[in-house]
Parts: C-alpha cells; sequence; structure tokens
C-alpha cells in the first residue's frame, strides 16, 4: 500500500484510513486487556473509580513534538459516560461498573483555552434559536438613566419673620398655595416696640434730641424692624406713628406655608409665612457608584414627568453631594430646570437623563450577549462550522442595548446573542469532564 510523506519533515506516515483505524483498534485492544487485567486485581471497587481517556494516537512515525502541525480546530473526541456517574468515562462502549447502565455516547471538543469549544448541528442551531452580532467599534455615548424626584429651589425660598413681638391685626391671606407678588401686604399687626422707635423717630425729627444724626439712627431703627420705606416716608411726612405696620412679601412664588391668623400673638421666633419661588426647580436624582465618573457640575440633562406626557425639560447638573449613601451606594445628585410656567410641581416623579459625552474607538457589543454571573463575565464566541466556545471578557461602559468590552475580543469576532446560556452551561460541564478525566499526580 503505497505511503505518504510528511511535507515539513519528510517523515513517512500512513496515508490510507484503514492502516491508521488497524492502528488504533491495536491500541484499543492492549487498553482493553490492561483494563480487564486490572478489574481482576483490584475488583470492581477500582473500576468504578477509574476514570479514563486513552492517550492521542500521532499518524507519524517520527517524533511528533519536533515536528507537529499545529491543529486551530482539533478534531472531536468520542466518549461514552454513565448517565447516573458521570465520573463513569470510557473510550468505548460499555456498562457502568456501578449500576449497571449503558453508557452513552458523548461528543467532547478538545480543550484550546479555559473552556472547550461545543460542536453544534445545524439543525441544533435553528432549533436553539442561535443568533449571532459582530463585534465592532464606534462611538458610545456615555448618559445616566435614573428616576428624579422635583423640589423646592432651596435658594428661592423666604421665611417671613415679625422684627418685634406683637399681635396680627389683619391678615390678607386666607390659604396656602395662593400666589403672591414681591411687595404685596400679607398681614397687618401691632407692635408696641415698634410703635416706641416711631414716636423716637418724630421727636429726632422735630429736633428735640438737638443732633441730626438722631434722626438717622431713629429711621435706621425703623428699617432694622422691618418697617417699609414708604411708610417711614409717611409717618415723615404726617408727623403721625402707626398703629399697624404692613408685613410684605419679599419676593414673588408661591405661598407654601401659612402659620399666622387674626388676634394671633407673634414672636420674632414665629414663621408667619413661607414662600417658594418655583420659576425654577431642582430635581434630586440618586446615581449608582460605578457611573460617578461620568458625571460634572454643568452637564446637560434632560426630563420628562408622566404629568406632561409629550413635554421634555432641559437642564444641568447643578450640584455633587459629598458622600455616598451607605445603604444604597448611591451619590445624590442635584439638577436645576427652569420652570417659567409653573409645569414642574414639587414632588413629581420624573424620568432623567444625564449626558456625559461621547466615548470614541470604543469596542461594543449588544448587551444581549454577555454572560454575568458573579464569578466571571463572559460571552459564547462564534468560530464557524457550528463551533461556539465561551471567553471571558472584562466589559465597560453599557447605554442603550450595548456594552463596551474592554479585553476578551477583538473587533470582527463574532458573539452569540441569543442561546448562549445554554452554550456556555454545555462548555463548562465539559470542562468539568475533562478535568475529573486527567491523569492525578502520585502521591
Amino acid at each position: 500500500m503505497p505511503e505518504s510523506t510528511c511535507e515539513r519533515c519528510s517523515g513517512r506516515a500512513p496515508a490510507h484510513p484503514a492502516r491508521r483505524l488497524a492502528l488504533l483498534l491495536v491500541l484499543l485492544g492492549v487498553a482493553a486487556l490492561g483494563w480487564g487485567a486490572g478489574a481482576m486485581t483490584f475488583g470492581d471497587t477500582a473500576a468504578a473509580a477509574e476514570t479514563t481517556p486513552s492517550p492521542p494516537v500521532t499518524a507519524h512515525d517520527h517524533n511528533p513534538a519536533e515536528h507537529s502541525h499545529p491543529d486551530p480546530h482539533p478534531p472531536a473526541v468520542i466518549q461514552y459516560v454513565c448517565p447516573m456517574h458521570p465520573q463513569i468515562v470510557r473510550d468505548e462502549p460499555s456498562t457502568c461498573p456501578i449500576c449497571g447502565m449503558d453508557l452513552v455516547e458523548k461528543r467532547v471538543e478538545p480543550m484550546t483555552g479555559r473552556y472547550p469549544p461545543v460542536s453544534l448541528t445545524s439543525a441544533v442551531v435553528q432549533t436553539l434559536g442561535v443568533r449571532t452580532a459582530v463585534a465592532e467599534r464606534g462611538i458610545l455615548w456615555r448618559a445616566i438613566r435614573t428616576l428624579g424626584r422635583v423640589t423646592y429651589d432651596e435658594t428661592r425660598l423666604a421665611h417671613v419673620h415679625p422684627r418685634a413681638s406683637g399681635w396680627i391685626e389683619a391678615l390678607d391671606l386666607r390659604a396656602e398655595g395662593e400666589p403672591v407678588k414681591r411687595g404685596q401686604t400679607l398681614a397687618e399687626f401691632y407692635a408696641p416696640d415698634i410703635l416706641s422707635a416711631q414716636i423716637d423717630f418724630l421727636l429726632a425729627r422735630e429736633g428735640r434730641s438737638g443732633a441730626r444724626v438722631d434722626t438717622d439712627k431713629s429711621r435706621n431703627l425703623l428699617r432694622l424692624l422691618a418697617v417699609p420705606d414708604d411708610v417711614i416716608s409717611a409717618i415723615e411726612r404726617d408727623g403721625q406713628p402707626r398703629n399697624r405696620i404692613p408685613v410684605r412679601a419679599p419676593m414673588d412664588g408661591i405661598v407654601t406655608r401659612i402659620a399666622a391668623r387674626e388676634g394671633m400673638y407673634v414672636t420674632a421666633a414665629t414663621e408667619m409665612f413661607e414662600i417658594a419661588d418655583l420659576s425654577r426647580v431642582w430635581v434630586m436624582v440618586d446615581v449608582y457608584e460605578h457611573q460617578i465618573d461620568w458625571l460634572k457640575p454643568g452637564a446637560s440633562a434632560e426630563i420628562r414627568v408622566p404629568a406632561r406626557p409629550g413635554r421634555t425639560w432641559d437642564g444641568r447638573v447643578d450640584y455633587l453631594y459629598p458622600e455616598l449613601d451607605p445603604d444604597t451606594r448611591t451619590l445624590r445628585v442635584r439638577l436645576v430646570f427652569d420652570n417659567p410656567d409653573l409645569s414642574l410641581k414639587p414632588n413629581m416623579f420624573a424620568d432623567v437623563q444625564i449626558f456625559g459625552g461621547p466615548k470614541r474607538d470604543v469596542l461594543k457589543i449588544p448587551a444581549e450577549a454577555l454572560i454575568v454571573t458573579g464569578a466571571r463575565t463572559s460571552v459564547v464566541r462564534a468560530l464557524g462550522d457550528g463551533r461556539f466556545q465561551p471567553v471571558d471578557v472584562v466589559s465597560g461602559l453599557q447605554r442603550d442595548g450595548v456594552v463596551e468590552i474592554l479585553s476578551g475580543l477583538a473587533a470582527g469576532d463574532r458573539v452569540v446573542t441569543s442561546g448562549q446560556f445554554l452554550i456556555d452551561s454545555e462548555s463548562n460541564l465539559r470542562a468539568s469532564f475533562q478535568r475529573l478525566g486527567e491523569p492525578q499526580p502520585e502521591p
């Protein structure tokens, strides 16, 4: 029978498949005789503990370590495994020495990395609905999606207190929520200390104190007691003190709290009114720890609220609070939005997007291809011809169903996006079987 010659080393190797098959049968026969002798010597217990793979047969008759031809896709090996005792592995059909069940044929791919490849027929691929996508480079926009709550701009809140103790004689407001304008009268009250300061001012004006500076001091005292300038001018013009002094709104806004009522005695510690300017509001959001690096004051943001479908508001990041919540591991962030028509109401919920800018030349894949178990992050790479292999990767930025891959893949690699969990499980199971079948070192 003719023989072939190795192209790289000129070594002689059998060319006909029949000779290879004959050689394989001889080796299997010798292995079977050796196993039978071992079984007779050590009994069924030793046979049950045996896990078996035969060494690969080399086709060349020269030294294979010196003249090897690496195969990127080595052929699969047929082994036989007990369904009830997976540690029982044979190279030929047999029965389990423990339970007596027939061993089941199993196609085992050789280990080419940490996880062995898995071969699937086209029918199985179609049944599992396996879909793939290509890893490619491009732009990935940093964006944070979160839920926020509309609240008052605390720099636009006013608390109205009297400057002296007295009694509220009249109240112009009747309910919370009323809009007010700057300078609008909210109430009138009588305070003995303010009345005494008016009398001192009139006496100083008439020159009874003998010095011009006394008039200026008296007028300044009235201002410190929150007497409006037009009231001071009227007192100076008429020469008569006023029993009732008006309490006026210091800013435009909405009255959010009324604690004063007619006839009520108030002191300087009494908060009679609270006014909020809602033409600008804050939106408070919580951002996860791994997204903090994308944030900076001044970054643009956008919100939508369920109460106003179809509308969006543009704002910006105003402040990043200095500490994380120890329970949720999130950072509190304050956003600012203009609200000229007062459509945004405090305590509304808002869908928030914060934009962190583009990240360029990113290797990205569909996020659905990622397998995250906690112990590892991986994808299943499609090798072609129905072969698949899990690969550990390091993921980065993720947004809108796309995830960045920092290492583990290259541009152009094809990854499985549907059915990858079954393939990954099968590969891990095969890796476990192969590790069980590896020869153990002598003690």
